[in-house]
């Protein structure tokens, strides 16, 4: 907002009309360094109020050298798991006061290498990095930089930055264990082009409990691979009983490919998705899922940005069960 000879307000403005100096403006609009009486601080807020006064964020973080701005590395935008995920990390970094600046790195390696680059030319505060692809350590660059990171659901098994993930052999092991209740002792995996991150250590599970005689399936990470997918199975009547899907992206395509190809979900097949994104509770039939901790995650990784405390262990999944499992609507 503007004063009426069109200038911006200034912490003179808020000075003169709470009725005392810019210097105890300056103390309450940056909580210090030094204490106001609590009677002059809200006198002084109730200024910067009424003349619509917004603090100077480039002047600000020339003083403090910081931006209050923390940048986060995202591997799909357009993915709802990633997509709830950078929900989280702005709620989570709303209550250390840090306003967020997403990049999308569209799942290419080069592009997240750019945007960490980028991130660290406008000095933010800290970089969270939700990776798909861990191959390159990308996070050395902010530590060369001194500016904290966090890798958030993959990152390289090797490195000093935290890594934030979920209990992912929990999730499969409970999903195995609810589909043989269902009285499925078959039960196939889907899993993506390559055992990579966190779906690999899925699969790995998955294979281990499963045994060699399971049926493993790939696809691209998208509905539209998946579905295509259970078309070309159900032509040659090679449709598993039971499905583990590795993403919701993919198990919400193999919903699709099933209805295309007349097979009832979950009469003929019954499908668990790991990821527990919220357009699964919004299929046809509603898709039963592990949800992933993504708050927990989310907080924790945020949390150590600002204090370099040991990473808790990975959190749980829970099973949320619906109807493409078998199990009735709750």
């Amino acid at each position: 907002m503007s004063n009426p000879a069109g200038k911006p307000i200034t912490l003179a403005d808020v000075a003169r009309r709470a009725g005392t100096s810019t210097a105890v403006v300056s103390y309450v609009i940056n909580d210090g360094p030094r204490r106001v009486a609590a009677a002059t601080r809200e006198r002084v807020l109730a200024a910067a109020a009424e003349l619509g006064y917004r603090p100077n964020r480039i002047a600000r973080a020339l003083r403090s050298r910081t931006t209050g701005v923390v940048g986060l590395v995202l591997a799909d935008a357009l993915n709802p798991y990633f997509g709830a995920l950078a929900r989280h990390v702005e709620q989570a970094l709303a209550g250390h006061e840090r306003l967020m600046l997403i990049g999308n790195a569209g799942y290419s390696a080069e592009r997240e290498r750019h945007l960490v680059e980028r991130f660290l030319a406008a000095q933010v505060d800290g970089l969270v990095i939700a990776s798909a692809d861990a191959g390159d350590d990308v996070a050395a660059r902010a530590q060369a930089a001194r500016v904290p990171a966090v890798y958030l659901h993959n990152g390289p098994t090797s490195g000093e930055t935290p890594l934030v993930t979920a209990d992912n052999g929990q999730a499969v092991e409970e999903a195995l264990a609810h589909l043989r209740a269902h009285g499925h002792h078959d039960v196939a995996f889907l899993a993506g082009p390559q055992d990579t991150g966190p779906v690999g250590r899925r699969r790995q599970v998955w294979q281990e409990a499963a045994g060699s005689e399971a049926v493993l399936l790939r696809s691209d990470y998208s509905r539209a691979a998946a579905d295509a997918l259970i078309r070309r199975l159900a032509a040659a009547d090679a449709v598993p009983r039971a499905l583990i899907a590795a993403t919701d992206e993919q198990a919400i395509g193999v919903l699709s490919g099933a209805c295309a190809a007349g097979l009832p979900v979950p009469g003929r097949i019954a499908v668990i998705g790991l990821d527990g994104t919220p357009d699964s509770a919004h299929t046809a039939p509603a898709l039963t899922v592990t949800g992933q901790p993504l708050r927990a995650m989310a907080q924790q990784a945020v949390d150590l940005l600002f204090d370099r405390a040991t990473p808790a262990p990975p959190a749980r999944a829970a099973l949320i069960r619906r109807r493409s499992c078998g199990c009735e609507e709750v």
